[in-house]
């Protein structure tokens, strides 16, 4: 990268990319700029054309006095761009781009329209008015909220809603880089930047975040600021805010680094300057109660003022007030913002403590006891003051403020120091206690300002010193200027990449531009064996000197380095040229500032005092409160060799470019934003533009560098609709005939520019060189200047047409009056009265009579034509209320047809919102019902283990069932041989009653023969045989009774078997059906799971179908908008094309002038009605056709959805119907369950039943063995009273075969169950 010579007051470098345009456009009536040593510019007409090679110009100055101005072919003066570019808000658009078009354009923003911002490209340029301006309310920052950077005027609030919306849009970080002179408006732009932030991006929370980030700016201020020369309120180091945001892009935390302190003004100010403003309100506030302990009041210490004036520290400048500034009223401010912070009352106390005791220090008193020695004065109430409010001793503070310690290998050395040294060593402590306070201050804000969250982007706000250079420039002068070289090279570094990326995305041939490359300034100071390094090793040295050090700048870089001067009249200064000018730099007192120490004995005093803040200052290993500790990593230019030496680390110009590395590591990881802050006037004056003072600024500020970089490309940039519309009067009519306007452009510059290299044509834009765009406009004000004489030629000439018209009207008039007087005067005599009296008279019977007549026939014709007039409005008043009604009718039924489609869309909408839950309803169920299939299945595996169980449980009932029928065949046979053995006997029996009876009738014969002879002996036995009867008949009746009872309670048994045999019949018929219904439902379930199963598979095309039919649906609607759209154009150009066609003339012959002007208040809507009546009849059909075609494809979409809703509900009738049958087949299952656990139950009955039958089997035995003996007597009642015994015990017999029939049908019913189950299918 080459390095051009630096841009200044000629702009030379511009100038020489301007020669080809200037070639063609200085000629007369041109304007130009030429330098003037009071406005740094001045405008000049050409006012002669200029000769290519001609030494001289002539021109003619704005105060009409001509001038012969020298130049040089080579370099012609800069033109001024046409007025029309004069006032742009960005100076990029200026056509031609140098430092008095620049100058020009801010003066007439600032001086004139009151102004104040300014884009220059990225830059904002922020002119300080001096004057508090209404633009930053909150109106105002809603108001840019959301806006792109180029809609609305320039202003501080667009670049920080452009960081903003970047930030929001790109989650990446940005930074906002305020720059400037003391004075120029820094910190306030920085400070309305973070107020923007805040307002725009307010937290959710009640923790007012953006709050606490605002309260940090009062109290930086109060402790960081201070009134100088050039400013009531400067910012006396660089701070860099970061505001935190979380993922909504609200306010989270904030983190703030400082830089470079300026601690010398603690103890010295200069003329016209104060201190820290924190000293005079604290100064101002003394009378307060709660300040008395900090003997600042005059009540508290008779030699101790609260006044200001009377501190060393705070009189020294000769300035303690600030017009128009309160510092008690600041104080409270002060004091609020701490508490807002966080900060308790005990911790502002200790600061303020600290503050008290500087200002107390700075008035110890120290004179001088010999030449070599020096001692704290006698009156050393100050220093009494001081340690008691720092905890110190107060002899040790005296004796080491005048003596320091000398350590050697050797021994240990008590220096005393002369007074002056003792008066440095004094302030070096102040300035020591105020920058840890500071640090510490900076430290516990951003402890406040901690968040708890993850950050997820923040924005960074840079208010850091802008290029300085005074009469006298030390070594803080130095280390500004050489801060502003870094940023200014990561400025021209990003200038330049967003040149390039403009080019690309524009599709533009790119090619290097050079620009000034301050690398080689950097490498002089930070490299290794530079400026800083010398000077770091120069400290390291115990007798080193600023005159040592100087010397050794001067052998290194004296005629080695061109950026490297030796003043010619002084041996104590250097000058290094900086990219804005050169700077003299003083050498006295670099040494003393870069060390920056204190002896070592006053710092173990204020590490062993008894205020703990004091103490933990001074700690020997503190923790480190600035954000750039230990841990940073620095990249240098060059490798820079580094000492192990803690005291060379310790060093400011050390610290300050460790920091300045992570300054730029963190720049140049965001996308920064520059805004360069002006000053306008060292008078602080409000809107007054010293044109001297500012060209100074945009040099150092790096404006003019961007433009002269932007003005070696392509610096003009229009799109091609602004360059149609701008220049669309150099276009021809063939050119305006075409229809593409980038084509238009594309030939138009064709035509108009020769020389293709002055512009180039992007995607979006057209890119000019400098000075073409102006050329463009002179073209464009030439035609409109002929335009103008065209039109003037043309006025003027009807003008004067008009006024001789005018003239000759008027002589003619005169002449007529005139002859008519002449004609008049010869014509009047009496005859001629006369007879002209007659002829009046005559005339006027003729034309009376004449006049009746016609009335007559006019009033009989317009009494005709109103009867017809009158009855024709009559039938057309009735026909247009009978239309009107018509239409009320149809109204009626159409706004009926719309409200029922609208009802029927949304109902649709509904039936679809609806459908679509319900499918997803039924998906869930789905899911649900296959876990429930799933624990089914899992209980029918169990029930079929228990199913197993029981069927050997069966099988080992059926098996003592086989043994009881076997033991029953047995009993059987047992009872035919015993019935046989019984037949036996009563044959036996029969056969025996039989001879029985014969022998009774030969007895009875005999018993005749003998009654009488046996009369007593059958008495006897009567008696004897009725006592054995009655024996026989109670013994007959016991038995009777106790077989009744027992028959009884056999009755009652076998009524209850049969009870039971009929319910397990009727148990056994319902097992049956229910078998064949599982069966057939088990196939049912199968079928219907493997078809939900593919319906659930479809489910994802039918929501696929209803998407399409919705969308389907919204095309027809959008397609019947269009139509409706369509139609009402149709109607309106037939209903015009009728009004045109509609012969009104024919009408208005019909009617009479009354009639007409009757009609003319309602005529248009008539005819416009007659035409809507032919429209609307011709629109019938096709609004018919449409509404068909509409209706149908409705119909198919309806019917589509209605079969998609009946799928659905089939679909939950179906599951519905598997949940039905899932539940029958549980009660079954549990039904079996319980009816196997029943299964012992009648094994043990049938067994009872068993033992029952054997015990009668024993009593019938027993009985019929007692009864043998008495069979013959009581056989024929036995028979009578127990005749059904027999069928009784088959009864029995019968019920026992049923039962164990039952049972076997049980069984093979349960084994059928279990090979049914074992067929189910597993959901």
């Amino acid at each position: 990268m080459t390095n051009p010579p630096l841009l200044s007051s000629g702009a030379a470098n511009a100038l020489q990319m301007l020669k080809l345009s200037l070639s063609y456009s200085v000629d007369q009536y041109n304007r130009v700029w030429i330098p003037d040593p009071e406005e740094v510019w001045k405008s000049a007409e050409i006012a002669k054309d200029y000769r290519v090679g001609a030494k001289v110009l002539r021109l003619l100055l704005e105060d009409g006095t001509e001038l012969d101005y020298s130049v040089d072919p080579e370099s012609l003066p800069p033109l001024r761009n046409p007025d029309v570019l004069v006032g742009e808000n960005d100076l990029t658009a200026l056509s031609y781009l140098h430092e008095p078009a620049v100058l020009h354009n801010l003066r007439i923003r600032f001086a004139e329209s009151k102004l104040i911002y300014t884009y220059s490209g990225i830059i904002l340029v922020a002119m300080n008015p001096y004057k508090q301006l209404p633009i930053y309310g909150d109106a105002i920052i809603h108001a840019y909220s959301g806006q792109n950077m180029g809609d609305m005027d320039p202003h501080i609030f667009a670049v920080a809603e452009e960081a903003y919306k970047q930030m929001a849009r790109n989650n990446k970080n940005q930074s906002i880089i305020v720059s400037g002179e003391s004075g120029a408006g820094k910190t306030v732009s920085a400070r309305y930047a973070m107020r923007y932030f805040a307002t725009v991006s307010k937290s959710s929370t009640n923790a007012r975040v953006e709050d606490k980030v605002l309260a940090s700016n009062p109290i930086t201020e109060a402790v960081g600021n201070a009134k100088t020369t050039r400013n009531d309120n400067s910012s006396r180091f660089g701070k860099y805010t970061e505001i935190s945001f979380d993922e909504r892009n609200q306010i989270i935390g904030a983190n703030m680094r400082t830089y470079l302190l300026e601690k010398s003004r603690v103890v010295f100010q200069s003329e016209n300057e104060r201190n820290y403003h924190i000293f005079y309100q604290l100064c101002a506030s003394a009378q307060q109660s709660e300040f008395k302990h900090l003997k600042l009041d005059i009540t508290a210490l008779l030699l101790i003022s609260g006044s200001a004036e009377e501190f060393n520290y705070t009189r020294m400048g000769g300035s303690t007030i600030i017009e128009g500034v309160n510092d008690r009223a600041n104080m409270i401010e002060t004091q609020k913002t701490f508490t807002l912070l966080g900060f308790k009352e005990d911790f502002q106390m200790d600061v303020f403590k600290i503050l008290a005791a500087i200002l107390h220090l700075g008035n110890v008193q120290i004179i001088a006891v010999g030449n070599e020695r020096s001692a704290v004065s006698e009156d050393g109430s100050h220093l009494e003051v001081f340690c008691e409010l720092l905890g110190l001793e107060s002899v040790r503070v005296a004796q080491w403020l005048c003596n320091r310690k000398i350590i050697t290998n050797a021994e240990t050395v008590v220096k005393p120091m002369t007074r002056s040294q003792a008066i440095n060593a004094r302030d070096a402590l102040a300035k020591k206690i105020y920058a840890q306070l500071f640090d510490f201050i900076v430290e516990r804000i951003n402890q406040a300002l901690q968040f708890s969250g993850k950050q997820h982007t923040f924005i960074g706000v840079l208010d850091i010193y802008g290029f300085e250079t005074f009469d006298a420039n030390s070594f803080e002068q130095f280390c500004i200027n050489y801060a502003n070289e870094k940023l200014q090279q990561q400025f021209n570094l990003h200038v330049f990449k967003l040149e390039q990326e403009e080019y690309m995305k524009e599709d533009i041939p790119w090619t290097l531009i050079d620009f000034y490359d301050n690398q080689p300034v950097i490498d002089l100071i930070e490299a290794k064996m530079g400026i800083l390094e010398l000077l770091d090793e120069e400290c390291l040295l115990p007798h080193g000197t600023d005159e040592n050090w100087l010397q050794k700048l001067y052998n290194n870089f004296v005629n080695k380095n061109s950026l490297f001067e030796k003043p010619r009249m002084s041996n104590t200064s250097f000058i290094i040229q900086h990219f804005a000018d050169k700077v003299e730099y003083k050498c006295e007192g670099f040494l003393e500032k870069n060390r920056d120490t204190v002896y070592d004995m006053l710092v173990e005093i204020l590490r062993a005092s008894k205020f703990h803040l004091c103490a933990t200052f001074f700690q020997e290993n503190p923790v480190p409160s600035s954000p750039f500790g230990s841990a940073i990593t620095v990249k240098s230019a060059k490798p820079v060799i580094k000492p192990n030496n803690k005291h060379f680390r310790s060093t400011v110009g050390s610290k300050f470019r460790s920091s300045l590395y992570l300054l730029m590591e963190t720049l140049n990881a965001t996308t920064p934003h520059y805004v360069r802050c002006i000053k306008p006037n060292d008078e602080k004056l409000p809107f007054e533009f010293d044109s001297k003072r500012i060209v100074q600024q945009l040099r150092a500020c790096g404006v003019l560098e961007t433009i002269r970089i932007g003005a070696q490309s392509y610096p003009s940039r229009w799109t091609y609709i602004e360059f149609y519309s701008r220049f669309g009067i150099l276009m021809t009519k063939q050119e305006l005939s075409f229809s593409d306007k980038k084509e238009v452009c594309k030939v138009i510059l064709h035509r108009l520019i020769q020389d293709s290299n002055q512009y180039q044509f992007g995607k979006t834009k057209i890119f000019f060189r400098a000075g073409q765009v102006a050329y463009l406009e002179k073209l464009r004000l030439d035609k409109l200047r002929q335009g103008c004489v065209v039109i003037q030629k043309h006025i003027r000439g009807w003008l004067q047409r008009k006024k001789f018209l005018r003239e000759r009207r008027a002589a003619l008039i005169i002449q007529q009056y005139f002859r008519g007087q002449q004609t008049v005067r010869k014509a009047v005599t009496a005859t001629a009265l006369k007879e002209a009296w007659a002829a009046i008279i005559i005339q006027k019977y003729c034309r009376a009579y004449l006049v009746r007549s016609l009335y007559q026939l006019i009033r009989v014709a317009a009494i005709t034509i109103q009867a017809y007039t009158r009855g024709f409005l009559a039938r057309r008043r009735y026909r247009k209320m009978l239309e009107e009604h018509k239409a009320v009718i149809l109204q009626k039924y159409a706004r009926a047809w719309l409200a029922r489609r609208r009802f029927q869309n949304i109902r649709r909408f509904v039936l679809n919102i609806q459908l679509t839950y319900r499918v997803q309803r039924l998906q869930k169920k789905l899911e649900d019902q296959n876990r429930e299939n799933h624990g089914l299945v899992e209980k029918l595996t169990s029930l079929a283990a228990l199913q197993a169980g029981d069927m050997e449980k069966i099988q080992k009932l059926e098996s003592e069932l086989d043994r009881a029928a076997t033991h029953r065949q047995n009993y059987e046979e047992k009872g035919k041989r015993y019935k046989a053995s019984v037949e036996e006997k009563l044959a036996k029996l029969q056969k025996r009653n039989s001879e029985l009876e014969i022998q009774k009738e030969q007895i009875q014969l005999k018993f005749q023969e003998k009654t009488d002879e046996l009369k007593e002996k059958m008495d006897n036995l009567t008696k004897q045989l009725f006592d054995d009867v009655q024996k026989e008949e109670r013994q007959r009746t016991l038995l009777e009774k106790s077989f009744e009872l027992k028959t009884q309670d056999y009755e009652k048994q076998i009524r209850f078997l049969k009870e039971e045999m009929k319910a397990l019949k009727d148990e056994k018929v319902q097992l049956q059906h229910q078998l064949e219904g599982e069966r057939v439902a088990s196939d049912g379930l199968r079928g219907e799971v493997a078809r939900l199963s593919k319906q659930a598979k479809t489910i994802s095309e039918f929501e696929k179908e209803i998407e399409l039919l919705q969308t389907q649906k919204i095309e027809v609607e959008k397609h019947v908008q269009s139509q409706k759209r369509e139609m009402r154009e149709k109607v309106s150009e037939i209903t015009k094309q009728l009004l045109e066609s509609y012969d009104t003339e024919d009408v208005r012959s019909r009617l009479s002038l009354e009639d007409l002007e009757h009609l003319n208040e309602d005529g248009e809507l008539w005819f416009a009605y007659e035409g809507l009546k032919k429209a609307t009849r011709i629109l019938e059909s096709h609004l018919q056709s449409q509404k068909d075609c509409y209706e149908k494809e409705i119909e198919a979409l309806n019917f589509k959805v209605v079969h998609l809703s009946q799928e659905i509900n089939h679909l939950q009738k179906l599951f519905r119907e598997e949940n039905d049958i899932n539940e029958s087949i549980r009660h079954e299952v549990t039904r079996l369950t319980s009816e196997n656990m029943m299964i012992p139950d009648f094994k043990q009955q049938i067994a009872e039943l068993e033992k029952q039958k054997q015990d009668l089997e024993i009593r019938l035995n027993e009985q019929a063995e007692n009864m043998k003996g008495n069979w013959n007597a009581h056989e024929a009642a036995f028979r009578k009273r127990f005749p059904d015994l027999e069928e009784v015990l088959d009864m029995k017999d019968r019920v026992i075969k049923k039962l164990q029939d039952q049972v076997k049908t049980l069984t093979k019913t349960i084994e059928k169950g279990r090979k049914n189950s074992i067929q189910f299918p597993i959901f």
